[in-house]
């Protein structure tokens, strides 16, 4: 049995990352923990004027939380997983990945029931590359401008009129009660989802094993293996918020079956895809996964550039 302890979990203040971390507070104190957080603003939080891809990529929403963890001022970062570079500094380790919530996009739009409801040149909205891409491959037709701040701005700016919709992760808006902006979700044959997305991960030092074995019963394996394919295409492709690339594995059964595309967000060329399936029972088989389907789009991508 865990004994009970005292942890602090560090957090961005967004409101969607505070409901992230309200979450695990109220999970680690029903098994009898004491918790509190530690609410920061992070350089992704203060750069709105710019494109992440242009100043040091999504990693910039979790260095002031890795510090707190360094120092001491925090045992535990919650992360939307989406957000976790593929390689983590030397000393910290993602202990825990929680069980996904929806892992597709959800198209919001106070005019529009659907993205193929929107007429040529309307202005869509998203801060993604891998949207963008996915997006220009849709509808080559339409105008897709940056989106950038936390999920209430994104929606202000919707609101007053600057785009005709815009394209969010589907699972902040349930994890908030705004469900009801969704009008509709992308499937993941229309939109390839980002690896990790619809996941929660709890960051931690290495070498704190009593976190981790207080973490332990909040880990949902299924999750766990799904991600490590997925994260190992992105790793294998140098994957970033500077590359628009998605990947997303679902469970048939014992077999995992993963997909992941590579796009063009000026939509110049078309969309690469790859795909593969294996038995898949450890992290061991799910990273292996994970690199061959990689590796059959590497090949794609430098076939398409050969033929250029």
């Amino acid at each position: 049995m865990t004994s009970k302890q005292h942890f602090t979990i560090a957090t961005r203040e967004s409101r969607l990352a505070l409901w992230q971390a309200e979450h695990v507070k109220a999970l680690l104190e029903r098994a009898g923990h004491v918790v509190t957080l530690l609410g920061m603003t992070t350089q992704g939080d203060q750069i709105l004027d710019r494109a992440l891809s242009k100043v040091g990529g999504k990693g910039l929403f979790v260095k002031e939380l890795e510090a707190a963890l360094e120092d001491g001022r925090a045992d535990l970062a919650v992360h939307s997983l989406k957000d976790v570079p593929m390689e983590l500094p030397e000393g910290f380790s993602l202990a825990c990945v929680m069980e996904r919530e929806d892992p597709r996009d959800a198209w919001v739009s106070g005019r529009y029931a659907n993205l193929e409801a929107l007429p040529q040149g309307a202005v869509v909205g998203t801060s993604s590359l891998r949207r963008m891409a996915l997006l220009r491959a849709l509808r080559p037709d339409l105008r897709i401008e940056a989106l950038r701040g936390n999920l209430d701005t994104r929606l202000r700016k919707l609101d007053e009129g600057l785009y005709d919709g815009i394209v969010l992760a589907a699972a902040g808006l349930k994890r908030l009660g705004l469900a009801e902006r969704i009008r509709s979700v992308f499937e993941t044959d229309q939109m390839l989802p980002a690896a990790g997305q619809g996941a929660l991960g709890i960051e931690v030092r290495s070498h704190r094993s009593d976190v981790v074995q207080a973490l332990a019963p909040l880990m949902h394996p299924a999750t766990w293996l799904v991600v490590c394919a997925e994260r190992a295409v992105s790793r294998v492709m140098g994957g970033s918020c500077s590359m628009p690339l998605a990947a997303h594995a679902t469970w048939s059964g014992p077999v995992l079956h993963l997909e992941a595309a590579w796009g063009d967000p000026q939509g110049q060329h078309a969309l690469v895809t790859a795909q593969g399936s294996a038995s898949v029972h450890d992290t061991q088989s799910a990273t292996a996964l994970g690199e061959a389907v990689a590796g059959d789009l590497q090949r794609a991508v430098a076939a398409l550039d050969a033929d250029r």
